[in-house]
């Protein structure tokens, strides 16, 4: 039997080792200069003024939202076919989650839905960018424009991507990365903020370390004084060193990582491309996918097997699959606390039904995608009706 292919596998490499190993032997562990050597490299890399270095992308979610000053009451709009992060944090402020469905070529956030889903209450629009291709951010920040809504990009399939020649990262208020430990970069757990907003960027700061005027850089070196103040309580949210020397370090290596991602990319598509019972997300035409996920519907009208029966078929095959995501308004939560109803969501609740998310990482092989290909034709051929 073949050896068993993981869903996800970072590639770290020497490189990335001694670049941690580096940090240890400095005798300064927590957040430094190493972190500020990753905000402005990648701050310089999306083409954004400010970058705030964090432990997670729901941190960063969480500041972002502090920083535009959400507050009790408030309501965020949010797509229903996200992590449990990107609303989540909406609640941190006893402030709504207002769900909104998806289109079904992309399972992007659909953005004609958005203006029948403001009220006066609205504050702001959370646009996730799902698998790793940019949302219709063109018609998302001129609705926001048009009701004085702040826009906060999740972010966290989305690098390296781009949108209408603008790179995620530099387009709206704010936007929030991820580099957990399956992202197109890693950092083991870790996030970023960028904003071109000084305010802001300053506030996320403070507000990542208890809200505290200094930092431990500008207190235990000798670039800084003991002294601090509390301006406001705040989190602890920071990024170590350690973390972000791993980050710098795969930073230089994430053009490579998404060329490969997107090379496999199209062998799925091409190996995919003459059955009518897979049906592969679309890609538009001006836009980066950074191939963070890909993703494929089953058409289960076509089948005679279902979505979980065939993951658990991959399985047995040595394939590691998984689901991204289950919508939010299928979760306990939000059908017990807002009142969510699957039919609310139609697409989002269709589109769960048969979806599928294929391994696609860099360190796999060409012989490991050509491998899922063969598996999930023989599925389909041997299901079909």
């Amino acid at each position: 039997m073949a050896a068993y292919l993981p869903f996800h596998v970072p590639e770290i490499d020497d490189e990335d080792i001694e670049a941690v190993v580096s940090v240890l032997r400095s005798g300064w562990l927590t957040t430094g200069s190493k972190a500020r050597q990753f905000e402005q490299e990648f701050a310089a890399k999306v083409g954004a003024r400010y970058a705030v270095a964090l432990n997670s992308c729901t941190a960063a979610l969480h500041l972002a939202l502090e920083a535009i000053g959400l507050g009790e009451g408030d309501e965020v709009l949010v797509p229903t076919m996200t992590f449990a992060a990107t609303a989540e944090v909406v609640t941190y402020f006893k402030a709504k989650p207002v769900l909104i469905d998806c289109l079904p070529a992309t399972l992007n956030m659909n953005p004609d839905l958005l203006e029948r889903a403001i009220t006066p209450r609205t504050k702001a629009i959370i646009p996730v960018h799902f698998a790793g291709q940019p949302c219709d951010m063109t018609s998302i920040l001129e609705v926001a424009r048009r009701h004085n809504l702040r826009v906060i990009e999740d972010a966290a399939h989305a690098f390296p991507a781009s949108y209408k020649g603008k790179v995620i990262g530099s387009i709206s208020d704010c936007t929030c990365f991820s580099f957990y430990a399956t992202k197109n970069i890693t950092t083991g757990e870790g996030g970023m903020v960028t904003t071109d907003d000084p305010d802001w960027a300053d506030r996320i700061r403070r507000m990542s370390l208890h809200g505290l005027s200094r930092d431990a850089w500008k207190r235990y070196t000798n670039q800084g004084s003991w002294y601090y103040e509390i301006v406001a309580p705040g989190f602890k949210y920071n990024l170590t060193d350690m973390a972000a020397a791993l980050g710098l370090s795969q930073l230089h290596k994430a053009d490579r990582f998404w060329k490969t991602r997107e090379r496999y990319a199209a062998l799925y598509a091409e190996g995919f491309r003459d059955l009518p019972e897979i049906t592969p997300l679309v890609m538009q035409d001006d836009v980066q996918h950074a191939w963070h996920l890909y993703v494929i519907q089953l058409d289960l009208d076509r089948l005679r097997i279902t979505r979980d029966a065939f993951i658990e078929r991959l399985q047995q095959q040595q394939i590691g699959c998984s689901v991204h995501f289950i919508p939010l308004h299928l979760h306990p939560y939000y059908r017990s606390t807002w009142g969510y109803r699957p039919e609310d969501f139609p697409v989002a609740s269709r589109a769960f039904k048969g979806m599928v998310s294929l391994p696609l990482y860099s360190k796999m092989m060409e012989s490991d995608i050509h491998r899922t290909i063969a598996a999930v034709r023989e599925l389909v051929l041997e299901a079909r009706q």
